[in-house]
């Protein structure tokens, strides 16, 4: 069972991480798509970009890192072996581009107990180099119980 006195713990910010262009275009690459702006710096420009616009499930890379810091607090008691992706959605203010220098943020939104599972939701607010926001990613994980 996850403890439930983690609800509405916030984790330090996680170390900036610096949006590359090759690392948005592997990113398109591996969920397909194939917009001119995601891969081509050309295109972005014309559509209003700085540099190459991520695919809106980029956000959870930068996001890992805050669900990391949960995984490793040995006080919330996550077992991450028994660990299921239950709902991921995001929130942007604006998209993330590449040169965007991102920190995150994660708070625990919710801790909750049906059955014999734990579902765990963990909203990691995204900024830029400017501390402005750009994306807010949650994610809820179910944490499945001991089978009996």
């Amino acid at each position: 069972m996850v403890n439930p006195d983690v609800q509405g713990r916030v984790y330090p910010p996680t170390q900036p991480y610096l949006v590359g262009r090759e690392k948005v275009r592997e990113f398109a690459r591996a969920v397909r798509s194939e917009s001119p702006i995601h891969h081509d710096p050309e295109a972005a420009q014309a559509a209003g970009f700085a540099d190459v616009v991520a695919p809106p499930t980029f956000a959870v890379t930068v996001q890992e890192a805050t669900l990391a810091q949960l995984l490793a607090d040995d006080e919330a008691g996550v077992d991450f072996t028994r660990v299921v992706h239950g709902d991921q959605r995001f929130t942007y203010t604006r998209p993330i581009v590449a040169g965007d220098e991102l920190t995150a943020t994660l708070t625990i939104a919710a801790v909750k107990q049906l059955g014999g599972h734990s579902m765990v939701t963990a909203s990691s607010a995204i900024v830029d180099q400017a501390g402005e926001h750009v994306v807010t990613a949650i994610s809820t994980l179910v944490v499945r119980g001991e089978e009996a």
